[in-house]
């Protein structure tokens, strides 16, 4: 008995540690890129669903943006063509465009179906639809053409404020609409999500990846980064230390705080209920990125 009443008390022990970061969000729009693992594997994906359920059952408006590069790539194979890349951004021709449109709206559908499954209502679309993210034509220093890869000028947060309104979770894929051609392009997940979250003035902005965050040294686990300042992060880029897929999913992080966002956060979507982990824990699980004034109070003492 004495055992059982010790895990009892453990366990509600964790509903007072997050007792202040419920208060603190209760109402305040979360946007969560999720991509990677988390997207492909049932038991994360199940994880995923299960904290946006119960993000929105205690008063949190969560919109998720989501990616499948992947999936595009493997499709764009099937059809006999080899995926190309630029700069890390995928060479858009027609008829890739055409592919990615159709994988991405199949895979949204599929993640608003599993939500509806597990008991969070849930609505899909791209951002062509109410015209909620328009774009113009990615260009490249060099002039070289990439086709339809978008860049996002305008974000109409209209249709993605009805549905948070009416209950539902926003499940948007990152399908732009050309502002002067009314055509179809391909937008990469991390930007869009970047320019939702500014757009919503959201208070949390979370990329959920295969990654766990921001490491001093990649090739050592304990070197893990909790929290970075704007300032520190700049420092961080300068210092040569964000490689590869990090680089830009910095500058994004950046953008978003600067432009009024409260706080990034980069999360191992691999991880079992990662987000819940991360919010509603004194020492969270990955790196947040904060703006110089904000409070390091969340997340406990360094």
């Amino acid at each position: 008995m004495a055992g059982n009443m010790d895990l009892w008390i453990e366990k509600a022990n964790v509903l007072i540690e997050a007792l202040p970061y419920i208060r603190e969000f209760s109402g305040k729009k979360i946007v969560v890129k999720y991509g990677g693992s988390a997207m492909t594997d049932s038991v994360l994906k199940k994880s995923v669903i299960t904290d946006v359920a119960l993000l929105k059952l205690i008063g949190m408006k969560p919109i998720i943006v989501h990616g499948g590069g992947k999936e595009i790539s493997k499709w764009v194979k099937l059809s006999g063509k080899t995926p190309e890349f630029v700069n890390g951004l995928r060479v858009t021709d027609s008829k890739t465009m055409e592919i990615a449109e159709m994988v991405l709206n199949r895979v949204n559908k599929g993640l608003v179906q599993y939500m509806e499954e597990n008991g969070v209502k849930a609505c899909g679309i791209s951002g062509k639809d109410g015209a909620t993210m328009l774009v113009k034509k990615k260009e490249l220093p060099g002039g070289q053409d990439i086709g339809y890869v978008g860049k996002v000028t305008t974000v109409n947060t209209a249709l993605i404020d009805t549905l948070l309104d009416q209950d539902f979770v926003p499940v948007i894929c990152p399908i732009g609409m050309g502002e002067e051609d009314f055509k179809s392009y391909n937008v990469n997940a991390d930007d869009a999500a970047c320019a939702i979250a500014t757009a919503e003035k959201a208070n949390k902005l979370v990329f959920l990846s295969d990654i766990e965050g921001v490491y001093r040294d990649p090739h050592d686990p304990t070197t893990l980064i909790s929290e970075l300042t704007v300032e520190e992060t700049r420092d961080f880029i300068a210092e040569g230390n964000a490689g590869g897929g990090m680089l830009p999913k910095l500058q994004n992080c950046i953008a978003a705080i600067e432009q009024g966002v409260s706080r990034v956060h980069i999360l191992d979507g691999r991880v079992e209920h990662s987000l819940l982990l991360e919010f509603f824990t004194d020492r969270g699980i990955g790196t947040a990125i904060i703006d110089r004034d904000d409070s390091r109070y969340f997340h406990g003492a360094k």
